[in-house]
């Protein structure tokens, strides 16, 4: 028999795939690797907050012009640019926690850099899958970045340990560049005869970019010129995109102050060495892993055998995976063991991903021609959770230990953990109220 032909977008969601796993190593590396270096130089910890929220300042800019320039000139090309860029900077910049204004600009522009990727990803996913595929398409992609997080958090403390805080920046822009060399060689655009319905349905070559000369053929078999208006007002004025904006600002609020300041509570609030833990602390984001892809094929297969709406597999999923994050949050601080902590942050992080089947693939739902722009529209808000979240939880915590003299009682820290679980009740209502699966942009 001859054997079946691996079917090109699996390939395209398989690099994507890779791209989010290299991109979250990168953030979980920083966050490591300065935590290390500015501990060891008593860098306090309002400053640190703000150089590990300085990143998201870059990424919020560039989140809509990201998607801009993907919906022009194509999500592919975007992606590779961008990967180099920021590979370059991790490669050239000295890790030093007294050089405030180089680690400032560095940040600043790896940020840029990677605000560009995803927007890009969805604009690729959007031309590839087809809708049927996209939950579990999304998913993995997705589930990339969480993979990504726990390899970070597995390795990276014993390379800190071993080689010191430079060589991970030296790792994270090897495995750039390596990911550069497989998406230049491997991607490509969708071509018309692999999606021969591919504008009833949404997707494939209908949706690349048009360069201005370019012309279609109307019905009367002349020719006319063909342009894509992008409709700003309408996006910026529609209350399903809103619902998308304000779970995602949650979504990134809670994984960005878990995922920057983590390893300080388990090593100043629980008094633990991230090196002694082994792999429980990864636990967190492999569990993000595991929840984001069975959400994935759960919300596919309701999809394809009828069982519920769209809308109503987008609601069930965001609703069941924000509610139990929101309790496990808020009951991190309660538990003052390792196991204990471990556990409840993996199912805090486990059921986020989970919802992200909900709204995350709502994009390509509502607006599959302008996916990466309403992506980088709610990927912006989901940005400035991370500016917002993760300096004001370094100012919180230097609150905290001005007035109990050290960050070990659960006190300094309940705070921290109330702020994304009330943020997460008050999305899945706004979610319930205003989301729908369907397409309401042409």
């Amino acid at each position: 028999m001859r054997m079946m032909k691996f079917p090109r977008r699996y390939l395209i969601v398989i690099l994507t795939f890779i791209s989010t796993s290299v991109c979250y190593i990168e953030r979980v590396g920083f966050s490591i690797a300065y935590t290390a270096a500015a501990d060891a130089a008593k860098v306090n910890q309002s400053t640190k907050g703000t150089i590990l929220s300085t990143f998201y300042c870059g990424y919020a800019c560039s989140q809509v012009p990201g998607g801009w320039v993907a919906q022009k000139i194509g999500g592919r090309k975007v992606l590779l640019v961008s990967f180099v860029l920021w590979s370059l900077t991790c490669a050239l910049v000295p890790l030093d926690p007294n050089r405030v204004v180089v680690l400032v600009i560095a940040r600043l522009l790896v940020g840029v850099a990677q605000g560009f990727i995803f927007p890009s990803i969805h604009t690729v996913l959007a031309q590839w899958v087809p809708p049927h595929e996209r939950s579990r398409s999304v998913s993995l992609t997705m589930s990339g970045m969480y993979l990504g997080a726990a390899a970070g958090m597995l390795f990276l403390p014993s390379l800190v340990k071993y080689r010191g805080p430079q060589s991970v920046f030296l790792a994270e822009a090897a495995l750039g560049a390596m990911w550069c060399l497989l998406w230049f060689n491997y991607a490509s655009d969708p071509p018309r005869s692999e999606h021969p319905k591919a504008t009833a349905a949404g997707f494939g070559e209908s949706l690349l970019p048009v360069k201005g000369s370019q012309k279609m053929k109307v019905e009367n078999g002349g020719f006319s010129a063909k342009t894509v208006n992008i409709p700003w007002k309408k996006i910026l004025y529609s209350l399903p995109v809103w619902a998308i904006v304000v779970n995602n600002f949650t979504f990134h609020y809670a994984l960005y102050v878990l995922m920057n300041w983590l390893p300080t509570y388990f090593e100043q609030g629980l008094q633990l060495s991230l090196q002694d833990m082994g792999s429980s602390k990864m636990m967190p984001y492999f569990n993000m892993f595991i929840f984001s892809n069975i959400g994935g094929v759960v919300a596919d297969h309701l999809i394809i055998k009828r069982i519920m709406s769209v809308t109503k597999i987008r609601k069930l999923l965001n609703t069941v995976g924000f509610l139990v994050a929101s309790l496990a949050l808020m009951a991190i601080p309660v538990f003052r063991t390792s196991g204990g902590a471990v556990f409840c942050s993996s199912m805090a992080l486990g059921f986020l991903a989970l919802g992200r089947a909900g709204f995350a693939v709502n994009h390509m739902d509502i607006a599959p021609r302008y996916a990466g722009i309403v992506m980088g529209v709610s990927n912006t808000a989901g940005t400035f959770a991370g500016i917002i979240g993760v300096d004001l939880t370094g100012r919180l915590l230097e609150a905290a230990k001005t007035a109990n003299s050290d960050l070990s009682s659960p006190e300094s820290w309940r705070t921290v953990f109330y702020i994304p679980g009330l943020l997460c009740i008050f999305s899945t209502v706004v979610f319930l109220l205003f989301s729908t699966g369907e397409r309401i942009f042409d």
